[in-house]
């Protein structure tokens, strides 16, 4: 074999570093950092510069959103991406010894990230999953204002305050009810959506809000086994063992959002879920603390929904329901 051709099967790693102004690229092949405007124009170069490369692997963090129009367009060109936990990412560095933070240093970060974890790759949204993402995300961002102004609304005694703050409410609750109306209606245009969000809504607890956040952010449901998903969403029991000390297990990571959403609507079925009322009921009289209770309830509905969206069964098709003793 001749050196060009060893040279031409080198797997080349690339990281990128996004920031609201500008996108910072690194590559396994080169000690150069390669600078760009975040914008379309910008965008577009840096794809058409990784085109001809043929990269084995793209890295980009997850910055709350400013990466996404770069994770588009890299997807738009068939080039393999994957978006990673930024929280990872550092605990990486430390681990490697990389304390110094700039943003070249973090893309040279991503590279070496690459290289040595092997991420999942990420996957091309539909024009639909996108725009039902963006309603699920900035429905959840409003009720969290709304929640914030009901309790501010608690703690005045101002009847001028209370005014100002009912008008704030009540614009909210409109603005929440479009939205609401926006998502019904998306989910019920695309025909994948409309058929699994029929599933999960036939389960008792799950409503139209852990739906359509599933179906926004957690596409993986069904495609995946039990631990993986429950992984994803953050409610996963990791061991804390060393030695001898045998440490309590807890959940951390995953996708808050969904975890969230999914708290409250195992809430919901713990008292009127049969199958999951039995579970709680069978863990209370075990011992178990109240909120590993629940948790556990977490795992047992998401296991329950992963399973039904996997084999496109609606909830009183499912084994554990037919066999209930009512």
């Amino acid at each position: 074999m001749t050196d060009s051709t060893s040279q031409s099967v080198t797997p080349v790693f690339v990281g990128i570093d996004v920031a609201k102004d500008k996108l910072d690229l690194a590559r396994s092949d080169s000690a150069e950092i390669l600078t760009l405007v975040n914008d379309p124009g910008g965008i577009a170069r840096l794809v058409d510069s990784l085109r001809s490369t043929h990269p084995t692997l793209i890295v980009v963090e997850a910055t709350g959103g400013l990466e996404r129009a770069l994770l588009d367009a890299l997807l738009d060109a068939d080039l393999p991406v994957a978006l990673v936990n930024p929280g990872h990412v550092r605990h990486f560095a430390k681990g490697v010894g990389i304390l110094a933070k700039t943003d070249s240093i973090d893309a040279r970060v991503l590279v070496e990230f690459a290289k040595l974890t092997s991420p999942r790759l990420a996957e091309k949204r539909s024009a639909n999953q996108s725009e039902l993402d963006a309603l699920v995300t900035c429905r959840r961002q409003l009720t969290r204002v709304r929640t914030e102004q009901s309790n501010r609304r608690q703690s005045t005694s101002s009847k001028s305050a209370r005014k100002a703050i009912d008008a704030v409410l009540k614009a909210l609750n409109k603005q929440i009810e479009d939205l609401d109306r926006q998502i019904k209606k998306l989910i019920e245009s695309d025909d994948d959506f409309n058929s699994i969000d029929k599933l999960l809504q036939s389960v008792p607890g799950v409503g139209a809000v852990l739906s359509s956040t599933i179906l926004a952010e957690l596409n993986e449901l069904g495609k995946t086994d039990r631990r993986h998903i429950g992984s994803l969403v953050g409610i996963a029991p990791f061991n804390r063992d060393s030695g001898r000390m045998k440490g309590k297990r807890s959940i951390r990571g995953g996708r808050s959002s969904v975890r969230a959403v999914l708290y409250m609507a195992t809430i919901a079925a713990i008292r009127f879920n049969p199958v999951i009322s039995r579970f709680a009921e069978r863990l209370q009289k075990a011992g178990k603390l109240s909120k590993v209770t629940i948790t556990a309830c977490m795992r047992k509905l998401l296991t329950l929904l992963n399973a039904m969206v996997r084999d496109n069964l609606a909830w009183d098709q499912l084994n554990v329901v037919k066999n209930l003793d009512i």
